[in-house]
């Protein structure tokens, strides 16, 4: 049974950093990805970043670029989130996914499964 439980959200000032942890357990397909969502209210689901667990390669929105990075831990199975000069525009909640890496673009449909979230809030 596929596991996803994300830590980390919390409330900050603009410009300011969090760090979101996700732990995975029971996914093993080979071709496995994995990835950050988020969703405001109001609005639709939007794809993050993502990694490719087998090779790290990585891809990222384009307004995240820069300021967020993604990252896989293969001892712990666990993806994480950094995020930098964070802006109240990032406000939202956030959710960790694994699915496959398909095509160009980061969609919700290409991944099976998903935590519950962790909110992420940023103040002016």
């Amino acid at each position: 049974q596929v596991q996803l439980v994300e830590s980390g959200g919390g409330s900050v000032h603009a410009g300011g950093s969090l760090r979101l942890s996700c732990a995975a357990s029971g996914y093993t397909a080979s071709s496995y990805c994995m990835g950050w969502f988020r969703q405001a209210p109001g609005k639709e689901r939007e794809g993050i970043a993502r990694i490719h667990v087998p090779s790290h390669v990585t891809d990222y929105m384009d307004s995240v670029k820069g300021r967020f990075t993604i990252s896989w831990d293969n001892a712990e199975k666990t993806v994480t989130l950094q995020m930098n000069s964070l802006k109240p525009e990032d406000t939202a909640m956030y959710y960790c996914a694994a699915g496959r890496w398909v095509g160009s673009t980061l969609n919700p449909a290409d991944f099976g499964y998903w935590g519950r979230g962790t909110q992420v809030t940023v103040s002016s």
